[in-house]
């Protein structure tokens, strides 16, 4: 997939640039506690600099629930001088309003943050005045917050329809990165596939299946199998209305399951291996699957050392929770010393990310993707709508 890189624009001194970054990062006590997303956004946004452009750099941050109180970006722009170097412009708006903005003051080579946008009412259904105002201030638009790339809200698809737009550069690694592994992988492919939920990685076994030689799969989508196949599986997440479907992929020679687990309590406790065989039962509701036992480790190494081209998404198990974090720290190093060198690894998603930056083993990946529903869904074979924006003329 090719999309235009804001590289391709001749001159942008002077020029105001509108950019949708992705800076949705945990914030306690008003200190960003994890700046990896913001870190990652940083070639785009010095590159902008150092042409002497005028940046106006927009996120959304937290969710939007009754429950949770609105977030500031403010704490945000605070941390990016730090990354910067250099002083930020804060742009307030009353949080939930669609703000009628008025142009922000800006030299060539400085930068504003925009309050959260997620607090505009238009921003998710992507209607109404804001992607307009939005646009008012800006001669181009770059969207570089891969993580977003799937919604079809205003700050990612709606301003581009009124601006000329493209990709910044951590968007094009991405996609270049991902169409490598989509269209002409070098053979043999293996997908690594964890994680909780079994709804996210049905598309991605569907599109990935006559592409890939093996799927090692465990986490939801296996604990939901051995549900399926009549398994009692104790407390275990599983995921009943995607029976059929699991089933029915888990039949693929393709598919390579778990041949034994690590059973036992949330805190860690009670931890023990369990091959799975006919006699496989968990009868406690207060034990459940967590880790992948040291058999399946083993097996899944003989796959990953076969491979030319790597892709992982998700844990094997709850890793936070000692003793749950062997199975996936184990595959987590031997994927990251393949990649790079006999093969081609890309890996992506919220806790994947955080297992390969907390082993520090992230820099040895060809591409650690931002983008956890965004890649699932790239993977999956779905349009994503900020790609196709950026595809489009402005009106």
């Amino acid at each position: 997939m090719k999309i235009n890189s804001i590289r391709d624009v001749k001159n942008l001194a002077g020029k105001r640039v509108l950019v949708r970054v992705d800076f949705n990062v945990p914030i306690k006590n008003g200190q960003v506690l994890d700046d990896y997303k913001m870190r990652k956004n940083l070639p785009t946004i010095k590159y902008l600099i150092d042409k002497k452009a005028k940046l106006i750099l927009m996120s959304h941050l937290g969710m939007l629930s009754p429950t949770d109180p609105p977030q500031s970006l403010r704490p945000v722009a605070k941390h990016l001088e730090k990354l910067l170097k250099q002083p930020v412009k804060f742009v307030p708006f009353k949080l939930g309003t669609n703000p009628e903005l008025k142009l922000i003051d800006l030299k060539n080579g400085e930068v504003a943050v925009l309050e959260n946008v997620r607090y505009a009412p238009d921003e998710k259904t992507n209607t109404g005045i804001f992607a307009k105002e939005l646009a008012k201030q800006a001669d181009y638009y770059v969207l570089d917050g891969f993580a977003s790339a799937h919604r079809n809200s205003t700050s990612v698809a709606g301003v581009a329809k009124y601006l000329p737009a493209f990709g910044g550069l951590l968007i094009t690694e991405e996609i270049a990165g991902l169409s490598k592994v989509m269209e002409k992988p070098n053979q043999p492919l293996v997908v690594l596939i964890g994680g909780a939920k079994a709804e996210t990685k049905i598309s991605v076994v569907k599109n990935l299946l006559p592409k890939a030689d093996y799927i090692l799969v465990s986490g939801g989508f296996f604990n939901t199998y051995l549900w399926a196949k009549g398994f009692k599986v104790g407390g275990s997440l599983i995921q009943k209305e995607f029976k059929t479907e699991i089933l029915k992929y888990a039949q693929s020679k393709k598919l390579i399951l778990p041949v034994d687990l690590v059973v036992g309590r949330a805190d860690g406790s009670a931890a023990r291996v369990v091959p799975i065989n006919a006699d496989f039962k968990i009868t406690d509701s207060k034990l459940a699957i967590y880790d992948i036992g040291p058999a399946t480790v083993q097996l899944f190494a003989e796959y990953i050392k076969q491979a030319a081209t790597l892709i992982w998404n998700g844990a094997m198990g709850r890793f936070e929770v000692h003793p749950y974090e062997y199975g996936t720290f184990s595959l987590a190093r031997l994927f990251a010393a393949r990649s790079k060198g006999k093969a081609f690894g890309v890996c992506g998603g919220g806790e994947t990310v955080q297992v390969v930056e907390k082993l520090k083993v992230a820099d040895q990946i060809d591409l650690v993707s931002t983008g956890g529903g965004a890649m699932l869904e790239f993977l999956g074979g779905k349009k994503l709508p900020g790609f196709l924006a950026l595809s489009k003329k402005a009106k």
